[in-house]
């Protein structure tokens, strides 16, 4: 993915990691169009932010996706990346089903169906393009299990497997799928995590990212530094240790 002279779609980006991003990539000259559910945060974005556009999108509504995708195709016909942001994270607790079985649906809905349909609505316009990215949005938390968010964990490792999956299928078109994987990063994905002292600064973590996007663009996982410890465990021998360190030091598992 080059780090400018695109047209970017980001649903999900009305705060955190995708409103951050959108606003790094925004800087670097790239058209960037914001997703989002709530009408007032999107008019406050674009009024804070001129040049940013901004699109109505609910990922856990078919029928949302699909006019979402019509508007911006047709005020964006050069749209070029899309970067599927849109994500939830609960605490769950799995010994008693009344407790988790509606958090599980709706974290898969969101999570897992929300990216495969929006996928769904821009792949073949995407492959008309002369150079398009997908960017798919999983965690480090789908290679090290956090005890307490176990649907989440879930939802990002299929995320991993679609994505390389459809990278092997898109191989033979104009289209890119890249895998961004954050660790722990300061955000409202879960009450406290913000203040975490465990968790990466926002602008630390975006930072990096545009760097990486920068100097390697070619890059098939986005991995800040950060993040190598859960990705690579099993790899490096070590995953018991990187489970057992992960639900130690974090709050939320304790």
């Amino acid at each position: 993915m080059d780090i400018t002279g695109n047209t970017v779609f980001i649903p999900g980006a009305t705060s955190g990691i995708g409103l951050a991003l959108a606003l790094a990539l925004r800087e670097r000259g790239n058209t960037v169009i914001v997703g989002g559910r709530r009408t007032e945060l999107l008019e406050k974005i674009a009024a804070e932010h001129p040049g940013v556009e901004t699109v109505r999108i609910d990922t856990t509504d078919p029928g949302s996706i699909q006019t979402a995708a019509k508007d911006v195709l047709a005020r964006f016909p050069s749209l070029n990346v899309l970067i599927t942001m849109a994500g939830v994270m609960r605490v769950e607790d799995w010994h008693r089903p009344e407790s988790f079985l509606e958090s599980a649906e709706g974290i898969i809905t969101t999570n897992v169906l929300g990216p495969i349909r929006l996928i769904a609505a821009f792949v073949e316009h995407f492959q008309t393009r002369p150079d398009a990215t997908i960017m798919t949005v999983s965690s480090g938390l789908a290679f090290a299990p956090l005890k307490v968010t176990p649907s989440y964990n879930a939802s990002k490792a299929a995320i991993h497997m679609l994505s390389e999956s459809l990278r092997l299928q898109l191989a033979d078109t104009s289209v890119r799928v890249v895998e961004l994987e954050p660790p722990s990063v300061q955000t409202d994905l879960l009450p406290g995590q913000a203040d975490n002292d465990h968790a990466m600064p926002l602008d630390e973590y975006v930072a990096e990212v545009m760097s990486i996007i920068e100097t390697q663009p070619d890059v098939r996982e986005i991995q800040v530094e950060r993040v190598k410890f859960l990705r690579y465990g099993e790899a490096r021998g070590d995953y018991d240790q990187v489970v057992a360190t992960l639900n130690a030091t974090d709050p939320h598992a304790n």
